[in-house]
C-alpha cells in the first residue's frame, strides 16, 4: 500500500496563504510534527508520494526522495490518497478494503482508497483528472472526516497537539547536558531532553501544565524559562527567552524575547526582545529587535483576518496574532496589529505606531506605505545569503518558483503600491 497525499486546490490553499505559498499544506507544523508526518504515523504507511501545484514541483523534489507529480505512483499497488487538510485524529479509514472514494458535503474528494486492479481502469493525465475518474467510477461514500481549514486553526490546536505527539513519541528524560544551577518544575516523565542538547545554568523548565521536548543539538542560554507544552526543534537556540506555553519552535531557529502560544515553522530568527503571540512564522523571516505583534483586541472581541487584503474572515477567537511568510524581514521596533497577515518576502520598516493589517508579499514597506522597493532580484539576494548561512542552498527551482510567486501575488501588491504612490503625492 503507498500513502498519496494530494494538495492541488488553488481555492483551498489560499486558506493557508502567505505559508503555503512556498510549501504543501502537509508541510506546515502542528504540535512536534507536520501534518503529513501525522497523517503517515496514523495509517502506518512509510511508502508516500506527493502532489504538489505545478510551479513548485521542481523545488520540492529537492527536499524530498519521494515521488513528487508522477503518475506511475499510482500503478502496480493498491493506493489510499489522501488530501492534505485531513486531519489524522480524525482519520478512520482502513487502509485495506473495497475501492472507495470518500466526499464530504462540497462535492470534494476527501480520499480515495483504490485497489490495484481498479486503477487500472481509472483514466486521467493527471491526479485531478484521475481523481474525477474514481469519483465517477467507484462507490462513493458520504465522508464526515475533519479538515484544517485555515493556517490560525493549526496554530491554535497546537499547544494540545504538542501533548498528544508528546506522548506518541514515548520519550522522557534527560540524554543530553543540563548545567547547574538549573530548576525542573512538575514531573520529570513530562520532560525529555535529546542527546547533543546543551542547557546552560539558570534555566527554568517548567512542565507543571504540559510536556517539553528538546529536540537534538538544541542550545539553551542562561535566564531562559521554558513552559509546557513546548516542543523545541533541532539545532535551535534560545538566548534568555521567555518561553512561555504552547510554542512549537521548528529546526534552527534562533529565538529571544518573549513568545507564547506560537508556531515557528523553521530556519527562523528572533534573536532580540519583544513579544510573538499566537502567531505562525514561516522560514527565513528575520524579526528585528522589538518587533511584537498584538494577539488580543481591546474589547477582547474575536479576531478577523484578511487573507487577500480585502475580506475580513471572523476566526472565532479572541486569540490570533500574525501569520508571516518566508524570506519576510522587519526592522527594529515594528508593531503588528492583531490578526496581522504580512507576506512572503516582504521588508517591513517600522513606522512608530501598528501597522495595517495586510502587506502583500514581496512588498517593501517603507515610511507608511508600500513601494517596489529594490526589487525582487534584491530580495533573492537576501535570500541566498541568509540560507548560505544556515548551509543551505538557493537553488534555480527555488527562484524559479518564487517567481511564480511573485505573479501569482500580484494583484494585491500593485494596488498597495498605486495606493502608496498617491500618498505620497499628497
Amino acid at each position: 500500500m503507498r500513502l498519496i497525499l494530494v494538495d492541488r486546490s488553488e481555492t483551498q490553499r489560499r486558506q493557508f496563504w502567505p505559508l503555503t505559498l512556498s510549501r504543501p499544506i502537509w508541510d506546515l507544523r502542528c504540535g512536534m510534527t507536520s501534518l503529513a508526518e501525522k497523517l503517515q504515523a496514523k495509517t502506518g504507511i512509510s511508502d508516500v508520494a506527493y502532489f504538489v501545484p505545478d510551479y513548485m514541483a521542481e523545488a520540492y523534489r529537492e527536499r524530498t526522495d519521494r515521488p513528487v507529480n508522477q503518475m506511475s505512483a499510482l500503478t502496480g499497488q493498491d493506493v489510499l490518497i489522501l488530501d492534505a487538510r485531513v486531519k489524522a485524529d480524525s482519520l478512520d479509514v482502513s487502509a485495506t478494503g473495497r475501492s472507495e472514494v470518500g466526499v464530504d458535503e462540497q462535492g470534494d474528494v476527501l480520499y480515495a482508497r483504490i485497489g490495484t486492479s481498479d486503477g487500472k481502469k481509472l483514466k486521467g493525465s493527471d491526479i485531478d483528472a484521475l481523481l474525477a475518474s474514481a469519483k465517477a467510477g467507484l462507490p462513493n461514500v458520504r465522508c464526515t472526516l475533519l479538515t484544517w481549514q485555515y493556517t490560525w486553526d493549526l496554530m491554535l490546536a497546537s499547544p494540545h497537539q504538542i501533548i498528544a505527539d508528546f506522548a506518541a513519541a514515548g520519550r522522557q528524560g534527560i540524554e543530553g547536558t543540563i548545567e547547574k544551577p538549573s530548576a525542573l518544575r512538575g514531573s520529570k516523565k513530562d520532560v525529555y531532553v535529546a542527546p547533543g542538547v546543551t542547557i546552560h545554568p539558570m534555566v527554568v523548565i517548567d512542565a507543571e501544565h504540559g510536556p517539553v521536548y528538546i529536540d537534538e543539538g538544541a542550545e539553551i542560554h542562561p535566564f531562559t524559562r521554558i513552559e509546557g507544552p513546548c516542543f523545541i526543534g533541532k539545532k535551535s537556540i534560545l538566548l534568555g527567552t521567555k518561553c512561555r506555553e504552547g510554542n512549537s519552535i521548528g529546526p534552527y531557529c534562533r529565538i529571544g524575547g518573549e513568545v507564547e502560544e506560537s508556531v515557528i515553522q523553521g530556519f527562523s530568527n528572533k534573536y532580540h526582545d519583544g513579544f510573538l503571540g499566537h502567531a505562525y512564522v514561516g522560514e527565513w523571516v528575520n524579526l528585528g529587535a522589538l518587533t511584537t505583534n498584538s494577539d488580543l483586541k481591546n474589547d477582547y472581541s474575536t479576531v478577523s483576518v484578511m487573507l487577500d487584503g480585502k475580506h475580513s474572515i471572523d476566526t472565532g477567537s479572541t486569540k490570533v496574532g500574525s501569520l508571516i511568510g518566508d524570506h519576510t524581514k522587519t526592522s527594529i521596533g515594528v508593531l503588528f496589529n492583531t490578526g496581522s497577515v504580512i507576506g512572503a518576502m516582504a521588508i517591513i520598516m517600522s513606522t512608530g505606531k501598528p501597522l495595517p493589517k495586510f502587506i502583500p508579499s514581496f512588498a517593501w514597506f517603507i515610511e507608511g506605505v508600500v513601494t517596489k522597493g529594490f526589487g525582487r532580484k534584491t530580495l533573492y539576494g537576501t535570500a541566498h545569503t541568509a540560507m548560505g548561512r544556515r548551509k543551505q542552498k538557493w537553488t534555480p527551482a527555488q527562484e524559479a518558483m518564487w517567481d511564480q510567486i511573485f505573479e501569482m501575488t500580484a494583484e494585491p501588491r500593485d494596488e498597495a503600491v498605486k495606493k502608496g504612490r498617491r500618498a505620497m503625492m499628497k
